[in-house]
């Protein structure tokens, strides 16, 4: 029994003196009816070797079954890394939009299959020479899409097939001072976006336009989309018109850069 109380003891001092001081609970009461009704209360919180006698001391009464003993422990596992009472968090949000420009141009070619019919000339035999075979009034087209645009910086480019206009490539032969093989015409675009450099400037109105003498113009802008219009317009011709085919081709190109 002594040797076994030894042990007991010698755990109890051992642990209570290796117990840290932390806000768990760790309560360790002793109390006895001898000597004026004795209590111990915590010995660990003594200093050495107070404490171990303390312990020794409640342990006796105990043993000798004149005094009981009360323990309460809890124990928990502090925060893994120091407590933080604000955090901030910084989420990089990223996605890609791909460039694209876009022109609706009706369903098939049919639709850009631009014809004048019979491009009239005076025929009438009572007409004065100096108007004979003249055209009898200008010939135009107006084209019209309701989605045109491009979403990122881009280039609204007209091209003319010949800077003659409509060609005549049979014509036979003729009298060059009287007559014409080819009938000039001019191209206007018309819509609404921004200028190049705006810097995120409302949309206004902007034209392109290759003249009658010209077969090419390009006009670089910023990022929009509208509805546009292409007018075609060939006035009468200086000279005469050979008989035949007239044919040309314009191409329009939105490009992003």
């Amino acid at each position: 029994m002594k040797k076994f109380l030894c042990g007991t003891v010698a755990a109890i001092a051992v642990a209570a003196i290796a117990t840290p001081a932390a806000a768990q609970t760790n309560e360790l009461h002793y109390a006895s009816p001898i000597f004026g009704g004795t209590t111990i209360t915590n010995p660990q919180d003594l200093p050495f070797p107070l404490d171990v006698l303390g312990i020794i001391a409640g342990e006796a009464g105990v043993v000798a079954q004149v005094g009981t003993r009360y323990t309460a422990q809890a124990d928990a596992p502090g925060d893994s890394e120091t407590a933080t009472r604000r955090v901030n968090v910084v989420f990089r949000l990223s996605g890609r939009v791909n460039k694209d420009c876009s022109f609706y141009a009706g369903n098939d070619n049919g639709a850009r299959d631009i014809d004048f019919g019979v491009i009239g000339v005076r025929t009438g035999n009572n007409e004065n020479v100096n108007q004979a075979f003249d055209m009898v009034g200008p010939a135009t087209a107006e084209i019209e899409t309701l989605t045109a645009g491009c979403n990122f910086n881009n280039e609204v480019e007209i091209v003319k097939s010949s800077i003659d206009g409509l060609v005549n490539t049979n014509p036979g032969d003729y009298d060059s001072d009287q007559f014409q093989a080819n009938i000039p015409y001019s191209v206007t675009a018309a819509w609404t976006g921004v200028a190049a450099g705006s810097n995120g400037a409302p949309g206004s109105a902007q034209t392109l336009t290759v003249a009658l003498n010209d077969d090419e113009e390009l006009l670089t802008q910023g990022a929009w989309r509208s509805d546009m219009t292409i007018n075609f317009n060939a006035p009468v011709a200086a000279k005469a018109l050979v008989a035949g085919r007239y044919t040309g081709t314009t191409r329009l190109t939105l490009r992003a850069l």
